[in-house]
C-alpha cells in the first residue's frame, strides 16, 4: 500500500476516486456512510503521503474536480438547447469542475503549512480550513454553495433540526469532524484513547438525533393555520425547447390558465414558474388582458415569472398580478446565474461571438432589493431559481413573513440528478428560517416544504396541488444572528486546536 501511495500517478487516482466516490453521498443518492471512508483517507494521505506544498495543492485539486465533475455534470445539458453552444461543452465539463476544484486544492496547500501529525488536533485543523474555504466558496466571485458536504444530511431530517440554531456553514464544519473521526483507527493512540473519542463523538450525534427527532414530534403536536387564500402550485412541465422558439403567446396563456382550474367561487393564489411565459416582455402582457378577465376573476391572484423592462435594463422578475392583469407586486432578482443570465466579462465574450445561455442577446441586471408582499394576509419572501441556495441572506430587513416562495425553470438541468440537488436547498432554507417554503418549477420538483424540512406535497409532472393550512414556528435563532453563527464556531474550534497542539507537544 505504501509503495503504492508513494508513486504520485496512483497517488492522483486514488485522489480523483475519492472526489468521485464522495460526490455519492450527495442527493439523490444519500449514501453519507461514503464520507466516513472518503474523507479520512484523503487526510491520511496528506498527513503520511504529501511531503511538498506543490503536490499538496495538487491533492485536494485533483480530489475536488472528482467531486464535482461527479455531481455537477447536468450543468452542460444548458448548453445543449442552442447549437452555437454546443461546442463548449467538453470545455464545461472540465473547466468548470477544474475551477470549482481549487477550492480544495486551496484546503489541502493550507493543511500543508501546520505541519500535520497522525494526531487528533489534524482532524480540527483540516476541519477548519475546509469548513472556512467551502464558506468562502458561497460568496467569492458571487458564491456557488451548490452540494457543500453537509447536503449528505438532507435525507436526515432529525440531524438537520440543529440548523435552526447554527445554520448550514456551522453544521457544515461539525459534519466534516464526524465524517473525520474514523482516521484516529490510523493513528497511534491507545485503544481506550480511541474508543473514548469515538464514542463521545457517537453520544453527541445521537443526542442531536433524539433532539430533533423530538423537535419534529412537537411541531407536529401543533395547530394548523388555515389560510385565507387557497394557494395553488402549478406545474406546467412545458418542454424548454419550446420557451427557445417563437410561441403563440396568446394560445400559451390560456393553456397556463386553464390547467391551473381556477374555481371562480373560491380565492385563490395561484402561483407559475419562473420564466414561463418568455416570448413577451411584462408590458406586453396588456394585449392578453382579455384572457385574464375571462378565465379569472376578482377572487384570483397570479404569480408568476416573466422578464421586464425599467430604463433599458432587462430583469428576470417575479409579479402578482389580479384577474385583469394589472400589477401588484414586483421583485427582480438579485443574484443571476453567471452566463446563464449574464455574461461576465461581456464585451470579450461578444467579440467572439458569444451570448447569455438564455433567450435573447443582453444580459439581464441585477437588483438589490427584496422586500416581503403581502397578498390576502398572507407575507411572504420570493426568491428565483438558485437564490434559494444562500445561506443567511433571505431576509435581509428581519420583518415577519409566513413563507418564502421559490419560482424556478429546471428544465436547464435535463433529465439529471441537478432537480434533486436545487430541492435539497429548500429543505435546508425552511428548517434555518423556521419557515414553510413553496416551489413552483416548470420541469423540476414543485413542493411545499413545512419549517421542519418535511416534504407534505411535491408533484414532477404536469399539473399542480393546492396548500390551504399551515403550521407556523417562532423565529430561529439562526434567522436572528445568520452567519456569524459560523465565525463563533471557527473561534472555538481554533481554541480547541490550540490546547490540544499544546499537549500533544508535551
Amino acid at each position: 500500500m505504501n509503495s503504492i501511495l508513494e508513486n504520485k500517478v496512483f497517488l492522483f487516482l486514488i485522489c480523483l476516486l475519492l472526489g468521485i466516490l464522495t460526490s455519492f453521498s450527495l442527493p439523490p443518492y444519500n449514501l453519507i456512510f461514503i464520507n466516513f471512508l472518503t474523507l479520512p483517507v484523503l487526510l491520511y494521505i496528506l498527513v503520511n503521503y504529501v511531503d511538498k506544498k506543490t503536490i499538496s495543492f495538487l491533492v485536494g485539486w485533483v480530489f475536488g474536480f472528482g467531486y464535482f465533475i461527479s455531481n455537477l455534470y447536468w450543468i452542460t445539458n444548458s448548453l445543449t438547447f442552442d447549437v452555437n453552444f454546443k461546442f463548449i461543452i467538453p470545455f464545461a465539463l472540465i473547466l468548470i469542475p477544474l475551477f470549482l476544484g481549487i477550492f480544495y486544492g486551496v484546503v489541502t496547500f493550507v493543511c500543508n503549512f501546520f505541519n500535520l501529525k497522525n494526531k487528533i488536533s489534524s482532524i480540527l485543523i483540516f476541519s477548519i480550513i475546509f469548513g472556512g474555504i467551502e464558506f468562502l466558496r458561497s460568496f467569492i466571485f458571487g458564491g456557488f454553495p451548490w452540494n457543500l458536504v453537509v447536503f449528505s444530511l438532507s435525507n436526515n431530517l432529525a440531524s438537520l433540526q440543529i440548523l435552526s440554531y447554527i445554520g448550514t456553514y456551522s453544521l457544515n464544519l461539525l459534519s466534516i469532524t464526524i465524517f473525520l473521526l474514523p482516521v484516529i483507527f490510523f493513528y497511534k493512540y491507545k485503544s481506550l484513547t480511541k474508543f473514548l473519542i469515538l464514542s463521545l463523538s457517537l453520544i453527541l450525534v445521537v443526542i442531536n438525533f433524539l433532539y430533533g427527532n423530538l423537535n419534529i414530534k412537537n411541531f407536529e403536536k401543533k395547530e394548523y393555520n388555515y389560510l385565507n387564500s387557497i394557494i395553488r402550485v402549478v406545474s406546467p412541465n412545458i418542454p424548454i425547447e419550446r420557451f427557445l422558439t417563437n410561441q403563440d403567446t396568446e394560445k400559451n396563456i390560456d393553456e397556463l390558465i386553464t390547467l391551473s382550474d381556477p374555481n371562480k367561487d373560491e380565492k385563490k393564489i395561484l402561483i407559475f414558474p419562473e420564466g414561463i411565459i418568455t416570448s413577451i416582455y411584462f408590458k406586453d402582457l396588456k394585449f392578453f388582458k382579455n384572457i385574464f378577465k375571462k378565465k379569472l376573476n376578482i377572487n384570483h391572484k397570479v404569480i408568476l415569472g416573466i422578464n421586464t423592462i425599467k430604463q433599458n435594463k432587462i430583469y428576470n422578475s417575479l409579479v402578482v398580478l389580479n384577474n385583469e392583469s394589472e400589477l401588484l407586486y414586483k421583485y427582480n432578482k438579485n443574484k443571476l446565474v453567471p452566463f446563464g443570465e449574464f455574461l461576465p466579462f461581456e464585451n470579450f465574450f461578444k467579440s467572439v461571438g458569444l451570448k447569455k445561455i438564455t433567450q435573447g442577446y443582453q444580459s439581464f441586471s441585477a437588483d438589490n432589493k427584496r422586500e416581503i408582499f403581502d397578498i390576502d394576509k398572507l407575507k411572504f419572501i420570493p426568491l428565483i431559481c438558485y437564490e434559494i441556495i444562500y445561506s443567511g441572506k433571505i431576509n435581509t430587513n428581519k420583518k415577519y413573513y409566513d413563507f418564502i416562495l421559490n419560482i424556478s425553470e429546471d428544465g436547464w438541468f435535463g433529465k439529471s440528478i441537478g432537480p434533486a440537488q436545487h430541492l435539497s436547498h429548500s429543505i435546508f432554507r425552511s428548517i434555518e428560517e423556521g419557515k414553510n417554503v413553496i416551489r413552483s418549477t416548470n420541469n423540476g420538483v414543485s413542493a411545499f416544504v413545512n419549517p421542519k424540512g418535511q416534504i407534505i406535497k411535491k408533484i414532477s409532472e404536469k399539473g399542480y396541488f393546492d396548500v390551504n393550512k399551515i403550521r407556523r414556528v417562532n423565529k430561529t435563532y439562526f434567522a436572528k444572528h445568520g452567519n456569524k453563527i459560523f465565525f463563533y464556531f471557527v473561534l472555538i474550534y481554533i481554541t480547541l486546536t490550540m490546547i490540544l497542539i499544546i499537549r500533544e507537544n508535551k
